[in-house]
């Protein structure tokens, strides 16, 4: 894209490229849905830009028994100050989930600013796993997983998973604003909330957690149907029960870096939703 002249205070003006550029009120926007530079060719002295970093989301869970959310990427929001030259943009991508395991979300990065990735659901044969939100745990036959812990000022944990005599619930995955819902005999856990950014001129919430899914009570020997639960607002995936499985509802919403919903086998889980990296200055 060509070069936009923008002023800035009584210092003169900032000349930059780079992903998608737009404009709100006075302010400039350079949106990055994926890796990209960020150009800067000039900064008066005392420049600063405004920043939102999100990570990917961690995969759901998708194991036997009962499957947790996946915990959202890790949010990050700021100011800095910047000088001329190129800033490589890191967008991470979101963790997969799969019957034969799942991963975290990929980080995202500006500027030394790093949000971590998303740890991925738990599920009978795998724990939770910690990252920029944590991943919500899963269960096996006599005991249910604590859910993963996020980082601090990233994101939050996730829920605890339950598991008695052959019944079978997921905990939530974290999201940045809120911990994922523990699991209860009866109720999967809900994804944790997001966090709401303005720095595109509009409120919008990013990195929610996933919900989980499971098969609910096996006791008669047929799993019972279980509710799906929702994911986080800011694009977490909901949580897939044995049957009636939906795909497209487990896999987070792309660019959110929500964390993907939880669901047993035979099924796999949701992936996590891609990060964002999204830049603004006054004109």
């Amino acid at each position: 894209m060509g070069m936009m002249q923008l002023l800035l205070g009584s210092g003169g003006g900032i000349l930059a490229t780079g992903g998608v550029i737009t404009t709100s009120g006075n302010y400039r926007i350079h949106t990055f849905t994926g890796t990209g530079t960020f150009t800067v060719s000039s900064a008066p002295l005392g420049s600063t830009v405004e920043y939102l970093v999100v990570a990917g989301g961690g995969g759901g869970g998708a194991g036997f028994y009962a499957a947790g959310g996946g915990g959202a990427g890790g949010y990050r929001t700021g100011s800095m100050s910047l000088t001329t030259g190129s800033y490589t943009v890191t967008v991470g991508a979101g963790g997969v989930s799969t019957n034969s395991g799942h991963t975290n979300g990929s980080n995202s990065v500006f500027n030394g600013i790093t949000s971590t990735g998303g740890g991925h659901g738990g599920d009978g044969t795998y724990a939770a796993s910690s990252g920029g939100s944590g991943g919500g745990g899963g269960s096996t036959n006599v005991a249910g997983q604590g859910g993963a812990q996020g980082i601090g000022g990233q994101g939050a944990r996730g829920g605890s998973g339950y598991g008695n005599n052959n019944v079978y619930y997921g905990g939530g995955g974290g999201g940045a604003g809120a911990a994922g819902t523990n699991a209860s005999s009866g109720a999967n856990g809900s994804g944790g909330a997001g966090a709401s950014s303005s720095i595109t001129g509009t409120a919008t919430f990013y990195a929610g957690g996933g919900g989980a899914g499971s098969l609910g009570n096996t006791s008669g020997g047929i799993p019972t149907p279980t509710p799906t639960a929702s994911g986080g607002i800011g694009g977490g995936g909901d949580g897939g029960p044995y049957q009636g499985f939906i795909p497209e509802l487990a896999a987070a919403e792309v660019n959110t870096g929500g964390g993907g919903g939880g669901s047993p086998s035979p099924n796999n889980g949701g992936d996590g939703g891609s990060g964002i990296v999204i830049v603004r200055y006054e004109v």
